[in-house]
């Protein structure tokens, strides 16, 4: 058994993050040496893989241009992560998998809104990073270079470029103080526990490769030697993808982050129906060659498991290598898990995602932007969720955000005949922003229906001319002299004396539900008589509830309402004194 010594240290896993195209997978590609960026839709990330750069290839990148580094680490493990979401999906018991973390921030574009994400994200799992100022080479007056370190190309530049490289840089570090981070040029930090580092790169020109991986290093060598030693007594691993091919089978891209895994192990894993245990098939591994097959895997390292069963695992699983034949602490731990952490409330919206991670990360913003969250639940927007939702009582509860989910036929048949709002996406931000509007909107909608619901100041009279019936109901003419009168609304006279219901009303053969000042129409009043308690010509008032006179006095309105209202309220005070205070 290898043994734990404070020299005994695995590769710190480091992941990406940072808006969409601020340059993620072109840095990557510059570290790893591929041209993956290239290969992908419209240039943005569409898998996730792990690169390692080991000892040899850390020793002669930096001490190019750094000559006083010592290199203990035996590498470094990369995670090629669309997103912060993915990041969040990268679990190491309980908390984040990732050891240390690069934001990509687009020097000329500043911090747009999933680089707030990605920092609230890094600050909710304590994940140290440091800061990829990308496409430096934008800036004008720069004179061209690449394949080089930022140290060396800033030798090579003008003072006029190294000015409006400060200037761009200063506008950054002065927006990151403003969400909390603290934060410098990498060469003028003198203590980088008070500090993030901030390191100028152009991913298109690779440049500033050396100085990454050099801060990188520095910075897992001097604070993170405890966290990163290697364990044997313990193999655990992080799902981070599966995929099914019908030559092999379910495999499982996974980031081996503790001990050692080897063919044959069994393991125990979270499935769509509960932990499970299953035995390793195969392990593949990146080698010399491609892909290869290996006997075991030592942590840390990004590696292909065959698994000799048919299981359906959960992507962001943890897996667990089970000594001997109890599984009870490895269950417990997945059970524990599985369970999201997040603060659900008695009202809010649902939120659906594909994976734990992508749960919490989605929550996380909800109470960042002060939306409470009802239920959150993984899996697809099916029809069940539709109609559970379509019941509850406050309209602006009835939606469902899914991130990276489907919504399933039946569900969308179920939101045609239900009063149930579905937002689905794969971007977080943007789902924020069409929930948002949603919201706005559909607050004003209910405040609309509210005014239009409730009584409001409105006065009207009989028009003699115009009398049909004079009983059960009433039927005569009507004109509305102030505000809007509704089906529905119940009428005083001068007297405060009831005088009927309105019943209905009709402009022609049009039936009505409501009539704003100066309309002239037929109308049914109940439950009075005329020429007993209503007469032709007599001012006739909507009864305004003395708790709506309350809520709509102070409120800006027509004048021809103000002074009805007014009339009201002398009216209503004639018999109670302090009415609508």
């Amino acid at each position: 058994m290898e043994t734990t010594t404070k020299k005994n240290l695995r590769e710190p896993i480091v992941c990406v993050l940072g808006h969409v195209d601020h340059g993620k997978t072109t840095l990557l590609d510059d570290i790893r040496g591929t041209t993956v960026a290239k290969k992908e839709a419209g240039g943005i990330t569409q898998k996730i893989g792990a690169t390692e750069i080991d000892k040899n290839t850390l020793d002669s990148n930096i001490k190019n241009y750094f000559k006083n580094i010592n290199i203990s680490i035996p590498g470094l493990l990369f995670i090629d992560t669309p997103g912060h979401v993915a990041f969040a999906n990268m679990r190491a018991m309980g908390g984040a998998l990732a050891d240390i973390a690069i934001l990509v921030i687009d020097i000329n574009e500043g911090l747009k809104p999933q680089t707030l994400e990605s920092i609230d994200v890094l600050k909710k799992y304590k994940t140290p990073f440091i800061i990829a100022a990308n496409k430096i080479d934008l800036i004008p007056y720069f004179i061209s270079t690449k394949n080089t370190s930022f140290k060396e190309t800033l030798k090579k530049q003008r003072e006029e470029y190294v000015n409006a490289l400060d200037d761009k840089l200063y506008k950054i570090i002065n927006d990151l103080y403003v969400k909390g981070v603290s934060s410098d040029r990498y060469d003028r930090i003198t203590d980088f526990t008070k500090s993030f580092a901030i390191v100028p790169v152009s991913a298109k020109l690779n440049i500033g490769v050396p100085d990454i991986l050099m801060v990188l290093t520095g910075l897992a060598q001097r604070f993170l030697e405890d966290h990163i030693q290697f364990e044997n007594k313990s193999t655990r691993g992080s799902v981070i993808e599966i995929k099914k091919e019908e030559s092999l089978g379910t495999t499982l891209d996974t980031i081996l982050y503790q001990g050692t895994l080897h063919k044959g192990d069994k393991i125990a894993l979270n499935t769509s129906s509960g932990p499970a245990v299953t035995r390793v098939k195969a392990i593949l591994a990146t080698g010399k060659k491609g892909v290869e097959e290996k006997d075991s895997a030592r942590a840390a390292a990004g590696i292909r498991i065959l698994l000799t069963d048919k299981v359906d695992a959960i992507s962001g699983t943890s897996i667990i290598a089970i000594k001997g034949g109890n599984t009870d602490a490895a269950f417990k731990e997945l059970i524990s898990e599985s369970k999201p952490d997040i603060k659900l409330s008695e009202n809010g919206i649902t939120i659906k995602a594909e994976a734990i991670g992508s749960l919490e990360a989605i929550a996380y913003e909800m109470e960042q932007n002060k939306i409470n969250v009802r239920e959150a639940q993984i899996g697809d927007i099916t029809k069940k969720d539709i109609i559970n939702v379509s019941t509850l009582n406050n309209p602006l509860d009835r939606v469902i955000v899914g991130f990276n989910v489907n919504i399933t036929g039946d569900a969308k048949e179920a939101l045609l005949s239900n009063d149930v709002k579905a937002i689905s996406g794969n971007v977080i931000y943007s789902m924020l922003d069409d929930l948002n509007k949603w919201l706005e909107f559909r607050k004003n909608e209910i405040e609309e229906q509210k005014k239009n619901s409730r009584p409001v100041p409105a006065k009207l009279i009989i028009m003699p001319d115009y009398i049909f019936r004079a009983a059960k109901p009433v039927i005569v003419g009507i004109k509305v002299i102030s505000g809007r009168v509704k089906v529905g609304d119940k009428l005083i006279n001068a007297k405060n004396k009831y005088a009927g219901t309105i019943k209905s009303m009709r402009d022609g053969d049009v039936n009505k539900q409501y009539a704003d000042r100066g309309s002239e129409l037929s109308c049914a009043i109940e439950g009075v008589t005329l020429n007993r308690q209503i007469f032709a010509d007599e001012d006739l008032y909507v009864d305004v509830p003395e708790n709506v006179i309350k809520e709509i006095k102070d409120q800006p309105m027509e004048p021809d309402v103000k002074e009805t209202m007014e009339e009201l309220i002398k009216i209503k005070r004639k018999d109670e004194q302090f009415w609508g205070f």
